[in-house]
């Protein structure tokens, strides 16, 4: 009984405090916030203040930005296609195509298709135009129609 006595007395001494570990943790935080406090470290980003400035214009034309798509195509169907088009689809089978290119010609444009033979795809042309900034206010009339809601019109440039 004795002994037993003894071996508890031992290991209860040898125990570590909490209290020493909760002194050691708060120890090292204070020195971690008076690092942080004195100099940035460099994950930080200095931020600076925004100035805002009155706008000298209203309007802004965005036709040089506008991507254009250089495609060798084969017109297929259609009057001809002048430098610039507007591709309102893109199919895989030519009757999928002259069905849409019928919808578009019901609804008062001149549709075209023309064929991609390096991707195999027909593509169908809502309109033409010898420039880009008719060819960018073309595609931007017929994105909002009831012809281009599942898709995006995008520019063509015929090589």
């Amino acid at each position: 009984m004795g002994a037993a006595l003894c071996v508890a007395l031992a290991f209860t001494s040898c125990k570590s405090q909490e209290s020493a570990y909760k002194k050691a943790y708060e120890k090292a935080k204070a020195q971690e916030e008076q690092q942080t406090a004195q100099a940035p470290t460099q994950d930080q980003a200095t931020v600076t203040p925004m100035v805002t400035k009155q706008a000298d214009q209203t309007t802004v034309s965005n036709v040089d930005n506008t991507p254009v798509r250089s495609e060798d195509v084969t017109l297929i169907s259609g009057t001809g296609l002048k430098q610039f088009s507007v591709v309102v689809g893109s199919f895989g089978l030519k009757a999928n195509a002259e069905g849409f290119q019928s919808l578009l010609k019901q609804g008062g444009y001149d549709a075209q298709i023309v064929f991609n033979a390096s991707n195999n795809m027909y593509r169908v042309v809502s309109g033409t135009y010898d420039d880009k900034s008719q060819a960018v206010q073309g595609r931007d009339a017929i994105r909002g129609s009831k012809f281009n809601k599942n898709s995006d019109a995008w520019l063509l440039y015929k090589k």
